[in-house]
């Protein structure tokens, strides 16, 4: 019996069984959808589909910028915290970084068909080794991969809890220089802990700055302010919210006095060269999943059958 292609993507779908076991499966079965289901479950390979669809809102954010200085950051969930200190775990995210450093995938999906490093298998085929040996849903939400034409900078907080990686343009300036790093490294500990969602006021939505300006100006008329003295007070309000919510203006974790572009400037200064902040990204782990919430209570009851 032949098979297509879409064949297969449906068995893939129907198992969580990598792509390339699929395919063998439908071979070694003539392409018999319940021959290839049974032929993945005996191979155990099957047998991560049942714990697919539980949540995974733990894991960490593995962060590494290589020797050629090209950066790379992944997040990987798990069920537990537990787990996501397992060693196994975390060579598996190791492993993971490197593959996305080696093979420069375009998303998660070409990530899971690259070769997983130091084996024969591919990513999404170790995935499901994992998932069965740890005993736990195992995904692989997201990734970044910087190129190494600018200076990367990575920091790592709670052992993995968040991860960041600063890219600043530098001119005149060695890029192994460690004061250099230390600034990259400040950065990414003021964005792990301030949670900037721009960079700077620039790239901040125009509808997004309205909307603001709009619930600022309710609020001060609410206050009990003429109409055109709110005016003034929002747009002083506005660089407010700037200054919370852009990185560059934000006020600097060391020294709050002045501003990150401020403290930027002075450090390109007093190294005698320039430096911008093209870009930092953070990652933190199950940022934005919803956690399942056990109810105790019913579980005992449903173990009792009380």
């Amino acid at each position: 019996m032949a098979f297509t292609a879409q064949d297969v993507k449906r068995l893939r779908e129907m198992t969580n069984a990598g792509m390339m076991d699929c395919k063998k499966a439908l071979t070694a079965t003539d392409g018999d959808f319940d021959a290839a289901i049974a032929f993945l479950r005996e191979k155990g390979l099957a047998a991560a589909a049942k714990k697919a669809g539980r949540v995974a809102a733990e894991g960490m954010v593995y962060v590494n910028v290589a020797e050629c200085g090209t950066a790379v950051m992944v997040e990987v969930n798990s069920e537990t915290d537990f787990v996501a200190k397992n060693e196994e775990f975390q060579k598996f995210c190791a492993g993971l970084g490197q593959a996305i450093l080696e093979s420069n995938p375009a998303d998660v999906a070409a990530l899971a068909e690259c070769k997983f490093p130091g084996s024969d298998l591919t990513v999404s085929q170790m995935q499901n080794e994992k998932v069965l040996t740890i005993g736990e849903n195992i995904q692989i939400r997201r990734f970044v991969r910087l190129d190494n034409t600018k200076k990367n900078v990575a920091y790592v907080h709670g052992g993995g809890k968040i991860g960041v990686i600063v890219r600043m343009d530098v001119e005149g300036i060695d890029m192994a220089n460690a004061e250099l790093v230390t600034l990259g490294r400040d950065l990414g500990m003021q964005a792990a802990s301030m949670r900037p969602q721009w960079l700077k006021r620039d790239l901040v939505p125009a509808e997004t700055v309205e909307a603001e300006k709009h619930i600022l100006m309710q609020q001060t008329i609410n206050e009990g302010k003429p109409e055109a003295v709110a005016q003034k007070i929002v747009m002083g309000r506005i660089n407010k919210f700037y200054e919370e919510n852009c990185l560059l203006d934000q006020a600097f974790v060391k020294e709050n006095k002045i501003s990150v572009q401020k403290h930027v400037d002075a450090v390109a200064k007093e190294l005698g060269g320039k430096i911008v902040i093209e870009d930092c990204i953070r990652f933190e782990k199950g940022e934005g999943i919803a956690k399942r919430e056990d109810d105790f209570a019913a579980e005992v009851a449903k173990m009792t059958g009380k």
